[in-house]
């Protein structure tokens, strides 16, 4: 007499039962690596002018961009004043950037729900701008026509590297999104 297997007949949906999302990944990912992204600044890089891109804000723009639902606005407390504890920048500059950098993404997100690639990356690049520039303005630096094109470098790679932040951010998105059996 055959033996019954309930797992030989399974369909091919049937893996997919009992299962459901690991609520420290679904979390914990993007405030990680908006985290990891703001500890940049401790990288062994020697320049004369700044170089590094902004890396929490960039990741925190992908997330609001990616997934505008998933951080509240008031991440931007938190966020940015880890971010000012590793930037070098005055205190509370963080604070103030990332929270309006988020009240501007929900606004942008109220007024164009539906956005194509192009219109995410001119928003990202709008807001990097004005983010870097306001930033160099609070730093407290005597800032001239010319110190301020020192800072064209940052600019442009931070323009140029969002597509790849992006698509680090939608691989994220779907690691966080795995599905854990659940026991009981």
């Amino acid at each position: 007499m055959e033996q019954f297997n309930p797992r030989a007949r399974r369909d091919a949906y049937g893996n997919k039962i009992n299962r459901d999302h690991s609520p420290v990944l679904a979390h914990g990912i993007p405030w990680a690596t908006i985290l990891i992204g703001s500890l940049t600044p401790m990288l062994p890089v020697i320049a004369a002018a700044p170089v590094l891109p902004p890396m929490g804000l960039m990741f925190l723009i992908a997330w609001h961009l990616l997934r505008p639902g998933l951080l509240p606005l008031w991440a931007g407390l938190p966020l940015g004043l880890f971010d000012d504890l590793y930037s070098g920048q005055p205190f509370g500059s963080g604070i103030m950037l990332f929270s309006l950098t988020l009240i501007a993404l929900d606004l942008l997100e109220m007024r164009f729900p539906w956005r194509s690639f192009w219109q995410n990356w001119l928003a990202a690049a709008a807001i990097i701008i004005t983010y870097l520039l306001v930033a160099a303005l609070v730093s407290g630096a005597q800032m001239t026509l010319l110190r301020m094109g020192v800072i064209a470098p940052q600019l442009l790679l931070s323009i140029v590297l969002f597509p790849i932040i992006a698509s680090i951010v939608a691989l994220l998105d779907r690691i966080r999104l795995l599905r854990v059996r659940r026991i009981g």
